[in-house]
């Protein structure tokens, strides 16, 4: 069906919903229910296939509720002022409490008994600090819209300024303090004078906050520091083409030209500098900047150096981009019409202002905050953004993977070869800055090298050997509580808490980091006597391509990053054992050698993590084309997190083709009537693999097009192909479609795309023999996520067994036996562990099938290969679209029969 582009409003109920052309009725359910989610604060979980227009029923069904929040609560504004009073103790109309903070606005409750005539005063003096507030709140809004319509009046800096000031003075008080130190040193013991821009490298004397607290006696309010958040709109997705695509997908809409939307990304994403961007690590590239940021100070003190720095490398000279007024202009600009990072960027470079800078001044008046999913979920990133969630709505779209992403990004795993380097680096460098360091650094940096010997270690090497040559006598894998960890490790009396804080406050890595890499190369002939044997060492622990430290390296080496500080990943894992003992477990890896071993803490709650989020939004969605099985999000995320069961609401849509454009068949046996069961003992039978392939010739037959077929694994189908190859089956597949396979290596999966479409387009003109493409994918794999099959690239999937993951894995026995230990068993159903197991494979398979299905005219049969897809608990986790329209079919011929029955 034709639809018209032309901007309609769609009313569901009372509710008028813009859209830019006329919704499908699912889209229409999609943002009624959204609507109500978002007003009565609830968690939603919401899956709409691709292809049903999500992201588009996401935009208008949260843009139309904000838009209704807004007005009403400037309704409830101009009542209030133009009364002087209002209804304070009215629980029905909640929009004052529910917008921007006003903690002081809700009445107190009055103790019982009290005069009436207190009571009412009370009451009064709180409506006049309410009618205050609101005054102040309406006149920064003018002001703000009227900045925005007259941009060439360049904007006031008035709060973001006085956070800069605050951050300026706190870093010139940290080099003062460096300098007093280099000054003030026992002239008895002063080692040799340090070298020109070296100061840089030691560190500072180390307050922690409970002595700062002590020492000025006043907790300092930064509330009048920031600009106030108005309620906004939290998008997140996994990657930046996502939400890149997300982004048009606003400016299309009927809220385009109104909404004041603005894009974050990493500083990878965002810098314009070329070269601190051509450091390549993400590490690299975030130490650099906040480096040039604390030279900006540098600069002012220049006139009290004694003698200019012969030596100061471009790297340390301060940021151009970093202009207080231009990134005011580039974060009035952003808000004032809807732009992607591409256009971000493009802006920073002709303005001259920093996009990952500028963007964060604009993220208080911004009403949708684009933004990856990383960003949001790891707390430290999300403060240093200066996201606030009090209240807030925040919508996580792609959400599929929540669960494995907030895992992954709380996991860490350190190597012996990391551990040794960071302990000789830091040795080494209390040798050089050992007499210049105050007690309390010299106590932590004790702490952490205590820290890293004991972690070798537990893993059964000494810290003062070769770690590539040390053999260890025990190998094999052995799992620890957190406590039982610290306890083996003899680190239990260690306050982790504090040397965690001191590693951030003091910067310590970043410090290491520049020692190691000012002294890991070739020093002058002039400097080698001096430093032969330690530079030497050094050298070693961080080999170079290049003996010219000076010289730029050629393209490909400048394209490789350069390895960080492994101090830096180091504290990673620190902090991940401040978790609490039930949320976590420590795996202690040992290998042949002690540089191959491994520690790695294994997060088994992530909702330890969410709870923070649940708990500060009014109200959260979660949103996926496939979000089957959602006892998942329930259980492991919600429940944990301490989310009650009613305030969670499901919403699944079927999809807009017609119901005959799919067809979804379970095949029990094959050709030869062998049962299908690709077990991980039977799979690799050779009737198994015969079968499938026999199966494989036949669907390659009568389908025209491109048929992807996925494997478990890459290699149960190097086997398969390698079986199929000695057997003549894959020749006869060859007859029928030309064959590719998915590669391993990333950079390639774009050539092999290109190859298999381009294929099935000449077969779909020239009608030969060959009738297009057989592609051999793998479940989880680059081709089972993100990738489009639609048309004529996936007329057929095929999934050849169930994927489950690898039960012997010991990350995933103990998950499974935490989940047991916690969550309650269902009545009639199988323990929360083996059903963990069964989501996780029946995830893969939903991602994997949903390739092909793209759009409302859209058609493809959908064949699983396995028996047991046949049984109800298995068939209960397909997205209900497909589980609607499935067939089983005992035998083979029946089945061949249906996929080739025409539409």
């Amino acid at each position: 069906m034709q639809r018209s582009m032309a901007n309609e409003a769609q009313k569901v109920g009372t509710i008028h919903f813009p859209f830019p052309f006329t919704p499908y009725s699912i889209q229409e359910d999609f943002m009624a229910e959204l609507y109500r989610v978002l007003e009565a604060g609830k968690i939603g979980i919401f899956e709409s296939p691709t292809g049903t227009g999500k992201s588009l029923s996401l935009i208008c069904g949260a843009l139309s509720w904000l838009r209704d929040f807004e007005q009403k609560k400037r309704e409830e504004e101009a009542r209030l002022l133009e009364t002087g009073t209002g209804p304070l103790h009215d629980e029905k109309d909640e929009s004052l409490c529910l917008s921007s903070p006003c903690e002081g606005a809700a009445a107190t409750p009055r103790p019982a008994g009290e005069p009436a005539w207190v009571t009412q005063f009370v009451q009064k003096k709180e409506e006049r600090d309410l009618v205050d507030r609101l005054k102040a709140e309406q006149a920064r809004r003018k002001q703000r819209e009227e900045r925005l319509q007259q941009l060439q009046h360049r904007a006031q800096f008035k709060y973001a300024a006085k956070r800069l000031r605050q951050e300026e003075e706190e870093t010139e008080n940290l080099l003062r303090l460096s300098r007093e130190m280099l000054e003030t040193g026992p002239g008895a013991e002063r080692p040799e004078q340090l070298e020109s821009g070296e100061e840089e490298l030691v560190l500072a004397e180390y307050e922690s906050d409970e002595e700062k607290k002590a020492a000025s006696g006043v907790d300092e309010d930064e509330d009048d520091l920031e600009e106030e958040h108005v309620t906004k709109i939290y998008y997140c997705s996994r990657t930046h083409s996502q939400l890149a695509q997300f982004v048009h997908e606003v400016k299309k809409s009927p809220f385009g030209k109104d909404v004041r939307l603005v894009s974050l990304g990493s500083r990878q994403n965002l810098c314009v500098n070329e070269d601190v961007k051509s450091l390549g690590s993400v590490q690299l590239i975030n130490d650099r900047c906040v480096d040039m940021q604390r030279s900006r100070h540098e600069k002012k003190k220049g006139a009290e150096e004694e003698k200019p720095k012969r030596r100061r490398q471009e790297k340390q000279a301060a940021c151009p981009f970093y202009n207080h007024e231009q990134m005011g202009l580039l974060r009035d600009e952003a808000l004032a019409e809807v732009k992607d990072i591409e256009q971000l960027l493009a802006l920073g470079k002709e303005a001259r202002a920093c996009p990952y800078y500028g963007s964060r001044l604009a993220i208080p008046a911004a009403q949708l905050v684009v933004l990856p999913y990383q960003m949001l979920l790891h707390a430290a990133t999300r403060q240093a953004a200066g996201i606030r969630l009090q209240e807030q709505v925040v919508i996580i779209d792609e959400a599929h993977n929540l669960i494995d992403t907030i895992t992954g990004m709380h996991s860490v795993e350190v190597s012996g070869c990391q551990l040794c380097q960071a302990h000789s680096q830091l040795l080494q460098y209390m040798e050089r800055y050992g007499k210049r360091l105050k007690a309390k650094n010299l106590m932590y940096l004790k702490q952490i090298l205590y820290l890293l010997e004991k972690f070798v270690a537990v893993l059964g090497g000494n810290i003062k050997q070769n770690p590539n040559t040390q053999s260890l006598s025990q190998t094999g894998t052995e799992l620890k509580t957190i406590n039982d960890f610290l306890f083996q490790s003899q680190i239990d009396n260690i306050n982790l808490f504090k040397v965690q804080r001191y590693c951030e406050k003091s910067m310590i890595s970043r410090k290491l980091f520049g020692f190691t890499e000012r002294y890991g190369a070739v020093l002058s002939s002039r400097e080698q006597p001096k430093l032969a044997g330690f530079q030497q060492f050094l050298q070693s622990l961080q080999p170079r391509t290049t003996e010219a430290p000076a010289a730029p390296a050629d393209e490909s080496q400048a394209s490789a990053p350069r390895p960080a500080s492994p101090l830096m990943h180091i504290e990673g894992f620190l902090a991940a054992l401040t978790t609490a003992n039930q949320d976590g477990r420590v795996i202690l890896s040992r290998q042949g050698s002690l540089s191959q071993s491994t520690l790695k803490f294994l997060l088994l709650n992530p909702a330890v993590h969410f709870a923070q989020v649940v708990k500060e939004c009014r109200a959260v969605v979660i949103a996926g084309g496939t979000m089957q099985p959602v006892s998942d999000f329930r259980q492991q995320l919600l429940a944990c997190a301490g989310v009650e069961a009613e305030r969670v609401v499901e919403f699944s849509c079927g999809h807009v083709i017609p119901p005959d454009n799919i067809l979804p068949l379970v095949i029990c046996s094959g050709i030869s009537n062998q049962p299908l069961e690709f077990t991980f003992q039977k799979r690799e039978l050779p009737q198994m693999m015969d079968e499938a392939g026999r199966i494989l010739c036949n669907l390659c037959s009568v389908v025209p097009g491109g048929v992807v077929c996925f494997f478990p694994s890459y290699e149960y189908l190097r086997q398969v192909h390698a079986h199929w190859e000695k057997g003549g089956l894959l020749g006869r597949l060859a007859a029928r479609k030309k064959i590719f396979q998915e590669p391993k290596s990333t950079h390639q999966v774009e050539q092999v795309l290109l190859a298999y479409s381009r294929c099935i387009q000449a077969c779909g003109q020239e009608r030969g023999r060959v009738t297009g493409a057989l592609l051999l994918s793998v479940v989880g794999g680059k081709m089972s996520e993100g990738i489009n099959f639609s048309d004529n690239l996936g007329r057929c999937v095929v999934m050849v067994g169930m994927p489950f993951p690898n039960i012997r894995s010991p990350e995933l026995q103990e998950k499974m036996a935490y989940l047991d230990q916690t969550l309650p068993r269902a009545p009639g159903q199988a323990p929360p562990g083996k059903n963990l197991v069964e989501n996780l494979c029946m995830k893969a398979v939903n991602q994997s099938i949903g390739r092909a299905i793209r759009h409302q005219k859209d058609f493809a049969s959908i064949v699983l290969l396995d028996q047991r897809y046949a049984r109800p608990p298995v068939l209960a986790k397909l997205p209900a679209w497909i589980r609607a329209r499935v067939e089983v079919k005992a035998t083979f011929g029946p089945a061949i029969a249906a996929v080739q029955k025409p539409l």
